[in-house]
This record gives C-alpha cells, sequence and structure tokens, in this order.
C-alpha cells in the first residue's frame, strides 16, 4: 500500500481530488491538521465524489500525532521545490509515504529538516520561473510513479 500524506491542506477541493486518486488506486490518504476546511464542506464531498466512502482516510491532530500512528509509513519522502533530487532518482517501496506541504506555503522548514535532506524530491518542470505544480496534480504523478514502481497496479489489459 502506498500512503499520501497532505499536511495542513488549504483547500478542500484539490483534498477531494487527492481523495478520488487515493480510492481508485488503493492507496491511504493521511491528513494532517490543522486543515483549512471541514472535512463535511460541499466542496470536498463534490471533487471526492461517491469515491469518499471507499478511501481509506486517517486524520492526525498534527505532525507529532501522524509521528505516533501505528499507520504512518516507515519511510517518507517529502516532495518539495527545495531540493534538486527528482522523484525519478529513487526507489520507491511498498509501504512508501509521499508527504505534500499545503498549497499556500508547502512544509515548513523544521518539517523540512524532521524529514531530513536524503528523503526530499522534486516534480522537475520546464518553466524555471514558475514555482510548482498544483497540489492533486503533484500528488497524482507522483502517486502513479511510486505505483508504477512498486506494481502496485494491475497491468494493462
Amino acid at each position: 500500500m502506498l500512503h499520501i500524506v497532505l499536511f495542513e491542506p488549504q483547500i478542500p477541493q484539490n483534498t477531494g481530488n487527492v481523495g478520488r486518486l487515493c480510492a481508485v488506486t488503493r492507496s491511504r490518504l493521511h491528513l494532517i491538521h490543522p486543515l483549512g476546511f471541514r472535512i463535511t464542506d460541499r466542496h470536498l464531498k463534490r471533487a471526492g465524489m461517491d469515491y469518499w466512502q471507499a478511501l481509506d482516510v486517517h486524520q492526525h491532530d498534527n505532525w507529532e500525532a501522524f509521528q505516533r500512528s501505528p499507520l504512518r509509513p516507515a519511510r517518507l519522502w517529502l516532495f518539495t521545490t527545495k531540493t534538486r533530487r527528482s522523484f525519478w532518482a529513487v526507489r520507491y517501496e511498498e509501504g512508501d509515504g509521499l508527504l505534500f506541504g499545503n498549497e499556500g506555503a508547502g512544509c515548513p522548514e523544521w518539517l523540512h529538516a524532521a524529514v531530513g535532506d536524503a528523503w526530499r524530491v522534486n516534480i522537475p518542470h520546464a518553466n524555471t520561473g514558475l514555482r510548482s505544480l498544483n497540489l492533486s496534480t503533484a500528488v497524482g504523478i507522483a502517486c502513479y510513479e511510486a505505483l508504477r514502481q512498486t506494481g502496485g497496479l494491475p497491468s494493462p489489459t
């Protein structure tokens, strides 16, 4: 199983889209509070549609609660613009976690330090004048690469 970890997400539509992605890929979604919306938010439900019921989602009061959770992944890759290491340059393993910061500020420096340099990766993009991709787009790209490497999806017929 792959773990998708969202640190303090702010936009319900992004989280709903990520939830839908997690449901169809059978990935576990971790939401680290505080969130910028309520889980009952109509925009969240609309983006996730009826997939929300099929989702393996776990909410954590804060980073420390996530760290103490028996459900957290053993390995955690931080997707950030603050590294030169491409997400293609690593070998993902079954049970890995992919960590993404919020839409406004990403992950704070203390979280970068806690994860460590060796576990930071980025998604390269051609226009270096632009900051980053949309959160749900980045999660989709990363999730499918990790699942491709680990054999987490059935082969196309």
